[in-house]
C-alpha cells in the first residue's frame, strides 16, 4: 500500500532523511554568510538553526532547498551529494515566513498545486490535499481563498502544501515570526506534533530562542557563519560550550572574577570551580543564570534590590552587588513581595562549576 500523509506509522517506518552540511562556505561580496559549516541532522529529528540576523542560518537552509549554491563544500541527503541538483528535483518541502500562498487559488487548490505540477492525477491530488487539510485541522477552509483566512490559518495551509509532495525533508524558514504571540504558541505545538507523527526530518530556522528550545530535538547555534554548539535544548541551556551560546540562549549575568588557580576563580570573596578552561590572560567574568543565584534580604547585606519585574511564575529581580555590578536573580512569583525594591540583601553563588570568559573591553 502506498503511504499517505495521514499514515504516520508508515511514514515513521520509511524514516526521514539524513542531512549533512560539509564545509559550506558562501560569501556575498565582502560579507561572509557561511564560513566552513559542518552540521548533520539525523533521520526524523527536528533540528533548529538558531542565531542572530546575518549568522548564516537562512543561507544554509536555502542551500539545502537548492535556492542557493555554496562557493565550496557539499550538501548531502542520505549520503547523496545534492549540492548542484536544482531545487525542483530535491525531495524537500519548504514553508516561508510570508506564507507565499497563491491568492487566486482556494486552500484545496493551493495544497494540491505541487502534486499537479508533478503530474499526479486530479482525483489523487485532491484526495491527498483533503487529507492534509484534515491533518492540519482546517478541512472547513477547503474552498476559501487566502484573503479569507487569518495569518495562522494561512501558515497551516502553507505547511499542508509543503507536505503535499510527501518530502523526506521539511524546511521551515522563520514560519511563525509574522504571527501574534498566542497563535505562534499554538502553531509551534501543532508543527511539532505533525513532525513527530510523520517522522520527517525537519530544519527550522529561527532567531527566537524560546521557539528553538521548546520545539527542537537539537539546537544548532550559529555565529558569523560558524557553528558554535549543537546539542539538545537541556544541554545547550545548562552546559553552553561558549560564552556566546550562554548569553544568546537564555539570560546571563556577568560578574567580575579573578583567577584562583588552574581550575578555580574567586568571585566576591568566594572560590568557585570552573566549567572548562580559565582564559590564560585578561580580566575575567563569571557567567551565571538568574535561577542559579540565591538572595536573602538582610539589613547587613552589601547588595541592593534595584528593580523587580513580575513574569508570572517568577519575578526577576535586578540586584546591584557591592562592587556596583548588576545581576538578574529569579525568585518565585508568589514570593515577590518579600524582596521589595530598595532593600539590602546578601547574594550567594551556585555550588556547581561556572563558565568563565574574558571581560569585554
Amino acid at each position: 500500500m502506498t503511504a499517505t500523509a495521514t499514515e504516520p506509522a508508515t511514514a515513521r517506518e520509511a524514516g526521514g532523511a539524513t542531512i549533512e552540511f560539509r564545509g559550506l562556505r558562501r560569501s556575498f561580496g565582502a560579507a561572509v554568510a557561511l564560513d566552513g559549516l559542518d552540521l548533520t541532522a539525523h533521520p526524523g529529528e527536528l533540528l533548529a538553526l538558531l542565531g542572530p540576523s546575518g549568522c548564516g542560518k537562512t543561507t544554509a537552509l536555502r542551500m539545502l532547498a537548492g535556492f542557493e549554491h555554496p562557493d565550496s563544500g557539499q550538501v548531502l541527503v542520505d549520503g547523496k551529494d545534492v549540492t548542484r541538483i536544482p531545487a525542483h528535483r530535491r525531495d524537500a518541502g519548504m514553508v516561508f515566513q510570508s506564507y507565499s500562498l497563491f491568492p487566486h487559488l482556494t486552500a484545496l487548490d493551493n495544497v494540491s498545486f505541487g502534486p499537479r505540477m508533478r503530474g499526479v492525477g486530479q482525483a489523487e491530488r485532491r484526495a491527498r490535499a483533503a487529507e492534509l487539510l484534515e491533518l492540519v485541522g482546517l478541512p472547513q477552509l477547503a474552498d476559501r481563498f487566502p484573503h479569507q483566512m487569518s495569518g495562522g490559518q494561512q501558515q497551516r495551509i502553507a505547511l499542508a502544501r509543503a507536505l503535499a509532495l510527501r518530502p523526506r525533508v521539511l524546511l521551515l524558514d522563520e514560519p511563525l515570526s509574522a504571527l501574534d504571540a498566542k497563535v505562534r504558541l499554538n502553531l509551534r505545538e501543532e508543527i511539532r506534533r505533525l513532525q513527530q507523527e510523520l517522522g520527517i526530518t525537519t530544519l527550522f530556522v529561527t532567531h527566537d530562542q524560546e521557539e528553538a528550545l521548546s520545539m527542537a530535538d537539537r539546537v544548532a547555534v550559529l555565529r558569523s557563519g560558524r557553528l558554535e554548539q549543537c546539542a539538545a535544548p537541556e544541554e545547550l541551556y545548562a552546559r553552553p560550550a561558549t560564552a556566546f551560546v550562554a548569553e544568546f540562549v537564555g539570560t546571563m549575568s556577568r560578574i567580575p572574577a579573578t583567577r584562583a588557580g588552574q581550575d578555580e576563580v574567586e568571585v566576591l570573596g568566594r572560590r568557585l570551580p570552573v566549567d572548562g578552561a580559565v582564559p590564560a590572560d585578561g580580566e575575567l567574568d563569571v557567567l551565571v543564570r538568574p535561577e542559579a543565584l540565591r538572595i536573602v534580604i538582610d539589613g547587613e547585606g552589601a547588595s541592593r534590590v534595584v528593580n523587580a519585574a513580575f513574569l508570572g511564575a517568577i519575578t526577576r529581580l535586578t540586584v546591584r552587588l557591592g562592587d556596583g555590578t548588576e545581576v538578574k536573580i529569579d525568585v518565585p512569583g508568589h514570593a515577590a513581595s518579600g524582596f521589595p525594591v530598595g532593600s539590602s540583601a546578601t547574594v550567594s553563588f551556585p555550588e556547581h562549576p561556572v563558565l568563565v570568559d574574558r571581560r569585554a573591553a
